[in-house]
């Protein structure tokens, strides 16, 4: 996997062993972010990325003009690849890494403070889990232009939304549905 712009542009981030993540695709990752250059909500943005796995949707902010990113993750080891791709990167004073499961380590960051939360659960997490990590990123939202982008497979049903999110624009890409999701008005 690689970075696809910005100042890091073409760098190669290293992936966690194993299947137990589960990177998006260079395709995905083009549409999500000429999606998100245009609605201009990079630009000096406070990012979580939760489930970051190598953590390439927050290292592909950062990239592209993003102020800081908080990666959460719940494997050690997958933390130390974040790490490292974080020092190749030389980003690593732009970052924060948080080891725990999604909705606690959210939990631990102050009320309003994000501007950009990328959600990437695996695929088969129960649906009632992923909106336990919905309801615990509402709080950290800084302003009704905050937007949550949620990954998941393009079989998975629609999301069950916490009442103070709504969808705002929803894209597929042959296996992955993104949901852009925004605080109801």
């Amino acid at each position: 996997m690689r970075i696809i712009a910005g100042r890091c542009k073409g760098h190669r981030l290293k992936t966690p062993p194993g299947e137990g993540t589960r990177p998006t695709s260079d395709r995905v990752r083009e549409s999500l972010f000429s999606s998100l250059t245009t609605l201009d909500v990079l630009t000096g943005a406070h990012v979580l990325d939760v489930c970051a796995g190598s953590g390439g949707l927050g290292f592909e902010a950062l990239s592209r003009g993003a102020a800081h990113v908080t990666f959460i993750e719940r494997a050690a080891s997958v933390c130390r690849v974040i790490t490292a791709n974080a020092r190749s990167l030389r980003v690593t004073g732009e970052v924060e890494i948080i080891q725990a499961p999604a909705a606690s380590g959210a939990g631990r960051l102050p009320d309003g403070s994000i501007d950009l939360i990328f959600a990437d659960p695996p695929y088969p997490m129960p649906e009632a889990e992923v909106t336990a990590i919905l309801d615990a990123c509402v709080p950290l939202l800084r302003d009704p232009a905050a937007l949550i982008v949620l990954e998941r497979s393009s079989r998975s049903p629609e999301p069950t939304l916490p009442e103070q999110l709504e969808v705002f624009r929803h894209r597929k890409a042959g296996e992955t549905a993104l949901w852009f999701l925004q605080l109801r008005e």
